[in-house]
């Protein structure tokens, strides 16, 4: 990027890269100039009240969705900037640092110490520096605000569809696959094991209907998220059997996408019964996956 280049910078969180969230980037799609995103390297709620809300998105996974609708990712230290007051924030790093052409924004959007900027200080701002503003509509769903919050929530209740359709896509994580028992072997049903790091948000413990793109291709899967209390672990895991793939996936990232909440996680009285009922989980995600799949055709 030329230091001379003028930027377009969508300005918010951008920890969920949800709906919302989209139509803030796609504003700087519009503007004609280098589109932007502006990151921070935590959440502000980290600095600003000693701890961050779990995170939605891996910052490998963020940025490959704003590679993939070409815009440039700006990162700078939060703690660098916390103290700043708006008309600061908005001159010292947008316009100097950052080279900002045009900004875009939700109609939510604070900015500056004590939160002290919001959308009208930030348009009184670009007005008098002759820049552009572009504010993007609120998105709904069922009737509130789409929020990180809310895609929390639902994520935490087992309402995964209700995430997916705040996330505009299906909720996902690509972490080391590690090895496990191989009591998915013995069963039948291997499986890939994949842990999740410290901060990451959990989902209810549960079985869930879900997707691996491997070998080119999406494959139905069941997943189970928990301490799988039949064979008994102390440590919580994502433990998914990718039907009808038997290859080696160890050391890679692969990633696994959660479409539906089938069933609470149980404890059966042998392992024979945690095989039927592994193979009806599993007749049940492959309608689920297959459904998804001609949706997702049908809007192509």
């Amino acid at each position: 990027m030329s230091v001379t280049e003028k930027n377009a910078i969508a300005l918010g969180t951008f920890d969920g890269l949800h709906r919302g969230h989209a139509e803030v980037l796609s504003l700087t799609l519009q503007s004609g100039l280098n589109p932007c995103a502006l990151l921070f390297d935590t959440h502000p709620a980290a600095v600003l009240r000693g701890a961050a809300p779990s995170s939605l998105i891996t910052e490998k996974k963020r940025d490959a969705l704003l590679a993939e609708q070409g815009i440039t990712p700006l990162r700078i230290c939060f703690s660098d900037i916390a103290s700043l007051s708006a008309e600061a924030f908005f001159s010292d790093v947008l316009l100097q640092k950052l080279n900002a052409g045009a900004l875009c924004c939700g109609e939510n959007y604070t900015f500056g110490k004590n939160r002290s900027g919001n959308k009208s200080v930030l348009a009184a701002l670009c007005k008098a520096s002759g820049i552009p503003l572009y504010v993007a509509p609120t998105v709904d769903y069922e009737g509130a605000p789409v929020s990180s919050t809310r895609i929390r929530t639902a994520l935490q209740a087992g309402e995964i569809e209700k995430a997916n359709a705040m996330l505009g896509r299906p909720f996902s994580y690509a972490f080391p696959v590690v090895s496990g028992d191989r009591r998915g072997r013995l069963l039948h049903f291997p499986t890939i094991n994949q842990f999740f790091p410290e901060g990451f948000i959990q989902p209810k413990y549960g079985v869930y209907a879900s997707r691996v793109f491997v070998e080119g291709h999406y494959h139905a899967a069941v997943t189970n998220f928990g301490v799988r209390p039949t064979i008994g672990t102390e440590s919580v895991r994502s433990e998914t059997c990718i039907l009808g793939f038997s290859g080696d996936l160890y050391g890679t990232e692969t990633e696994v996408e959660l479409l539906s909440y089938l069933r609470e996680e149980q404890k059966f009285a042998s392992l024979e019964e945690l095989q039927e009922a592994i193979s009806h989980d599993s007749r049940r995600a492959v309608a689920i996956f297959e459904n998804t799949l001609a949706k997702q055709q049908e809007t192509m």
